[in-house]
Order: C-alpha cells, then structure tokens, then sequence
C-alpha cells in the first residue's frame, strides 16, 4: 500500500517538476532597437536578378548562382552523365546534392513476414 502511494504521490508531482524545467525563464534580456527591418519588395519592381558564372572544373562544367555576392546553388554538368544541382538551403555554406526537380522518394520495401 505505501508503494502504491508512493507511486500516485510522484506521479501527481511529475508534471510540475516537468513544466518548470522545460522552459527556463530568460535572464538579462535587452531590447534591440538598431536592427534594420528587411527590405521591402514593392509591386511592379523586380527582384534582384542572380548573377551566374560558368567554370570549367576537369571535364565538368559548374555554374555558380550569386544573389548579393552570397553563392547559394551550383549546377554541375559532368562530362559524362545527367547534371545535379548543389544547393545551400539554409544558407550556411553547406550544399546538399539534388540530382533534379522530379527526384523519386525510393523507400526500401522488403518482405519480413508472410503467413
């Protein structure tokens, strides 16, 4: 009996011990003013047009897509075989590689019991 009460008595007080753990509260916060807001894209004027440079690496053709300076994605053409882009998606100067716009999901799909 005293186990089961036990049991019931950490079980009521496991939430409360989650809830004031899982979010600290911020210390030392400080507002910042000086932050400039973001550009606005006005209607009827048009965006900023990357700038693409093509070199040659090898046999391979790349060409590098710049907006502002920032490389954000390279396609490559090998000198034998289908071209791949390679794409910056969060910005932070890793590339990942996509082979096209209509890349299949293959899911491995095996037989693991049949009756």
């Amino acid at each position: 009996m005293r186990i089961l009460a036990a049991f019931v008595i950490a079980a009521m007080a496991l939430p409360a011990f989650a809830q004031s753990t899982a979010h600290p509260k911020p210390k030392d916060l400080q507002v910042v003013d000086d932050v400039p807001p973001p550009p606005r894209v006005e209607a009827g004027k048009p965006l900023p047009e990357p700038v693409v440079t093509t070199r040659k690496v090898g046999d391979d053709t790349v060409q590098e897509y710049r907006i502002g300076g920032k490389l954000y994605q390279q396609k490559v053409q090998p000198a034998n075989g289908p071209a791949y882009y390679l794409i910056d998606e969060k910005g932070e100067g890793r590339f990942s590689r996509v082979d096209g716009p209509d890349v299949k999901l293959s899911v491995p799909m095996w037989v693991v019991l049949t009756w």
